[in-house]
């Protein structure tokens, strides 16, 4: 027996997002964050840092920033 029994997780639809890259790119980013050792804004668990950080994004917990334009 290896512990409590894991929350099963549902796959994200991304079909149904209004940009489906900038999810992926976004979260990635994000789980970089996690890794290095950010806090989580959702309840982690026992969950890998990835499906963290995709929860995080579907609940706008973080959200992509846009660069500052550059100065002319």
């Amino acid at each position: 027996m290896r512990g409590l029994p894991r929350e099963k997780v549902k796959m994200i639809d991304r079909s149904k997002l209004p940009n489906s890259f900038e999810f992926v790119v976004t979260a990635g980013a994000r789980a970089r964050q996690l890794l290095a050792g950010s806090t989580p804004r959702v309840t982690a668990g026992e969950h890998k840092k990835t499906t963290i950080a995709q929860r995080e994004v579907i609940t706008k917990q973080v959200e992509k920033l846009e660069p500052a334009p550059k100065p002319e």
